[in-house]
């Protein structure tokens, strides 16, 4: 043994690490977007969170990601502490699929050569090709995820075949043969060693694995690698609960928690069983074996399987425990905290439940905002503080979820991969502050209604009519925006935009008339500012709707982001269903003006007020 085989062994551990995280990546990538939906649909049968965990751990090759996503959904409360147990122990048994992959090691090609490729010498190269041609040709769609898929695949198998080489050199060493020899006479040392290893590879996977590749050397004992596995277990489990508690809420950290006290228990029936089967008798035939890759992966499936089956009757008692070790934090309980609470950093591995999340709350604050406008304009017609108090109150709802999400935004970015989710976030960072001024607008209204129930003073009925029109029109504005952006609709996007023209024009016709009847002294003069910047907020509403709506149409066709700031602009002369829908619009709102307006003001066209 020298300083080169160890060098050759550590080399392979890193790819093997890298391949299995490169795995694993690939697969949370190209599923993510259908991984909160299935999760979500958990019910309260225990044993279909436990296939729903086992399933979805063997798919994304990581038990740790399993927990930490449930963990986030029940910090949310999409999920329930009850409902997430089941998904726990099946993701702790899922991660036992690596081991069986990895098994492939022990295969014999000799009887036939078909069986060849099949060998881990084989499907390595193969995997490599196969995943360097698609991210090359990059025609396929996914053809990115699927290739890092396959080159993460070659890579673990590499890792792995570089580090049976090197124990094959290692283990001519007596110092090598004497620790093996170790691990089979102290069980306590091989479970703490387990352990160790675990924590800090932060995968019981790669654990696992690493047991594997070394029990090409020959020296490994059935009775010697029980500890170690059991002691695998307690190790990752450690490493789970500490990423579900940064920054989470109590239910949150329960997950890890129950988490911990079930690989604990997990790992005593194991104990306990192998102790008390080897007293009767009944492991003689196995007891003194040397093992291969693929005795440890066996072991190591039959020892979760049979504990979580043994174990999942006592699921309540776990919540129970966690309920006391981690207790209820005394905090003052926004309405809208479930929502907060789902722009969880646990996310940022599945981007695509993180913008799940960034949109359920962008949807509330539009909605928040528009009711706020309707709110606000019903207070010029008849003031009241409790109305006036309670948009006061959304109004800062409408701030916090302005502030909250473009720092979470900012956080996601740097872990996104896909372009599609680059986009995605650049719409959401422009919309939330968008939102965010609709709600400022209807301040501003509801400010100004105030300003009149102070001075006891009110609009003519002229006046009131004619804003009754351009209010309605907003509300138009603003039905057709939320469409737009809750549903991604192209057809609800393109109309704000003539109606935003029909509102400038009906802006400058109320300006007119509102001279007019100063003029002949029908309106009082004294109230001309308040009547002036109420039609500022509400052209501005509209103004914002169609930024809006820009969003949308960029979002959706992605193909006009360089002509973004001036394409609604352009659609006018473009489209000539924008002619056909503004002048139809516009002679809808105008027949709706009292008698008497100016005649004059407002003439069809399109010049933008």
């Amino acid at each position: 043994m020298n300083i080169f085989n160890v060098l050759t062994l550590l080399g392979g551990l890193a790819m093997f690490l890298y391949g299995m995280r490169l795995m694993g990546d690939g697969l949370k990538e190209s599923s993510s977007g259908t991984l909160k939906q299935i999760m979500e649909n958990v019910t309260n049968n225990v044993f279909k969170a436990f296939f729903l965990g086992l399933a979805v751990t063997a798919l994304i090759q990581s038990s740790t990601a399993t927990i930490v996503i449930t963990s986030g959904l029940v910090g949310a409360g999409l999920l329930t502490i009850r409902q997430s147990m089941g998904i726990i122990v099946g993701a702790n048994v899922g991660t036992t699929v690596t081991g069986q992959i990895i098994r492939l090691l022990d295969m014999n090609a000799e009887g036939g050569s078909w069986l060849q490729i099949f060998k881990p010498s084989s499907l390595a190269p193969i995997a490599l090709i196969i995943g360097i041609v698609l991210l090359m040709s990059g025609r396929m769609r996914n053809a990115r995820q699927i290739g890092s898929i396959a080159i993460g695949f070659g890579i673990l198998f590499s890792g792995l075949l570089n580090m049976t080489d090197a124990v094959s050199t290692l283990t001519e060493s007596s110092f090598v043969q004497d620790l093996f020899a170790g691990l089979g006479n102290n069980p306590v040392l091989g479970y703490l060693a387990g352990a160790g290893v675990a924590f800090v590879l932060q995968s019981s996977s790669a654990t696992i694995g690493i047991l594997q590749a070394f029990s090409s050397s020959g020296l490994l004992i059935w009775h010697g690698i029980c500890p170690v596995i059991a002691g695998v277990y307690l190790g990752d489990c450690v490493t789970t609960a500490i990423v579900c508690s940064i920054g989470a809420k109590p239910d949150a950290r329960r997950v890890g928690i129950i988490n911990i006290l079930f690989n604990l228990c997990k790992t005593v029936v194991v104990l306990a069983f192998v102790a008390i089967a080897h007293r009767l008798g009944l492991l003689d035939w196995i007891w003194n074996r040397t093992v291969n890759s693929g005795v440890i992966a066996n072991t190591n499936t039959c020892f979760n399987l049979g504990s979580a089956l043994l174990l999942l009757p006592m699921l309540p008692l776990y919540e129970k425990m966690s309920r006391r070790i981690v207790k209820d934090e005394p905090v003052e309980e926004n309405k809208y905290q479930e929502k907060l609470d789902a722009l969880s950093p646990a996310f940022f591995a599945t981007p695509a439940l993180a913008l799940n999340s960034c949109y359920d709350i962008l949807v509330t604050q539009l909605h928040l905002a528009r009711e706020n406008i309707l709110d606000a304009y019903g207070l010029i017609k008849n003031y009241d503080e409790k109305v006036w108090q309670k948009i006061q109150d959304e109004e800062s709802n409408i701030d916090l979820f302005a502030d909250r999400i473009s720092g979470y935004l900012v956080q996601l970015l740097p872990h996104l991969k896909d372009d599609l989710h680059v986009s995605i976030v650049d719409q959401y960072y422009k919309v939330v502050s968008e939102f965010e001024r609709l709600g400022d607008h209807a301040v501003n209204i509801s400010d100004n209604a105030r300003r009149l129930a102070e001075q006891d003073s009110s609009f003519s009925d002229a006046a009131m009519e004619e804003l009754d029109v351009l209010q309605s029109l907003l509300e138009k504005i603003l039905a057709e925006t939320q469409l737009a952006f809750e549903k991604r609709n192209l057809r609800a996007a393109y109309r704000i935009q003539p109606l935003r023209k029909v509102a400038a024009d009906l802006v400058g016709t109320l300006k007119e008339d509102h001279l007019a009847r100063m003029s002949r002294g029908e309106c009082n003069v004294f109230l001309d500012p308040n009547f002036e910047n109420l039609l500022s907020d509400m052209m501005r509403i509209a103004d914002v709707s169609s930024n809006v709506g820009e969003s949308v149409v960029v979002r959706v066709r992605p193909e006009l982001a360089h002509r973004e700031h001036g394409y609604f602009r352009d659609l006018r002369h473009e489209n000539a269903e924008y002619d056909r829908f503004y002048r139809k619009a516009r002679a809808e709102y105008y027949e709706k003006l009292p008698e008497g307006h100016t005649k004059t003001a407002g003439q069809p066209g399109f010049n933008d007020a």
